[in-house]
């Protein structure tokens, strides 16, 4: 599917009273989800570990 193709459905999928804020931030979930989808199948992660890792540092 195109990528307009799949923004149309997005936005499609909105309730009518969604603003234009709520579009832009499906798009942009959407996108980053995409984008998480390539790295992953690219093999381009890191481990669960080096997640646990960095967690920490931020909740310190």
């Amino acid at each position: 599917m195109k990528t307009k193709d799949k923004m149309i459905n997005a936005l499609r999928e909105l309730p009518d009273e969604a603003s234009i804020e709520d579009a832009m931030e499906r798009l942009l979930f959407l996108s980053k989800v995409e984008r998480g989808l390539y790295q992953a199948d690219a093999e381009n992660t890191i481990s669960h570990a080096q997640v646990k890792e960095r967690m920490a540092k931020w909740l310190k």
